[in-house]
């Protein structure tokens, strides 16, 4: 069937949610990075280490915006094959 989606296919949003994913890992370890000396009793990182954890939610944003075009683009696939499926009846 032609109407099914394929495994390699790719979706609009879908390299927002994966870049926004790898954001998000890259500002959880900056995350653990940084408040380890807390907990190890050590010198702190400087306080750029600390704008770095801010990645984490910036991952997540940029993920959330992937979502988002994905299902936008899936209602108006949606929407153009029900107005030519109504076409097509007639």
């Amino acid at each position: 069937m032609r109407d099914k989606t394929q495994a390699n296919s790719s979706a609009p949003g879908d390299g927002l949610v994966r870049a926004g994913a790898i954001v998000f890992f890259l500002g959880a370890v900056a995350t653990l990075v940084t408040v380890a000396p807390l907990f190890l009793d050590t010198t702190p990182f400087p306080t750029f280490m600390f704008g770095l954890s801010m990645l984490m939610a910036v991952g997540f944003l940029m993920a959330g915006a992937g979502v988002l075009r994905s299902a936008a683009a899936g209602r108006r696939q949606a929407r153009a094959a029900g107005v030519s499926g109504q076409l097509s009846e007639q």
